[in-house]
């Protein structure tokens, strides 16, 4: 590691701890040459996911605009922000452990269904019926009679 006072390379870790929930190691550095301290941070590296969308076409998976459908799906529900977070975060987690760089939208679209379905039925059948395309009232009502036990 590079001090960004003297650009000297050797340095000593001073202190080291995790941080943001465990995802980052925080350390202290102290420059051998000039005795300056900074901070470093590290990361886990995660391959990008590529997302395959129905037509073909491939685009970068983009956290955001999964949070704008859910967010949208949630709209004046009892659904917290902190909650759509999580969300958003199992279904990053969930795709993380299929191990693949290429994802197809529909695994993406079940997950996210699985996960709204257990938070909150009507984000779920919002979220459906924008996903699964619905055509007219019997598609709703086939949909609402599977959520009934």
């Amino acid at each position: 590691m590079r001090c960004p006072y003297c650009n000297h390379q050797d340095d000593r870790v001073v202190d080291s701890r995790a941080c943001r929930d465990g995802m980052a190691i925080r350390r202290r550095r102290e420059c051998i040459n000039c005795s300056q301290r900074f901070t470093t941070y590290e990361y886990i590296e995660h391959t990008p996911l590529t997302v395959i969308k129905r037509d073909g076409r491939r685009e970068p998976f983009d956290r955001g605009k999964l949070l704008d459908k859910i967010q949208l799906a949630c709209y004046k529900t009892t659904v917290s922000a902190d909650q759509i977070e999580e969300v958003i975060d199992l279904i990053e987690s969930d795709l993380s452990t299929l191990a693949e760089k290429e994802v197809e939208s529909k695994q993406i679209g079940e997950l996210t269904m699985e996960r709204l379905r257990h938070l909150n039925e009507v984000a779920y059948v919002r979220f459906a019926s924008v996903y699964r395309q619905f055509k007219d009232k019997n598609d709703f009502v086939r949909e609402l009679e599977q959520l009934t036990p």
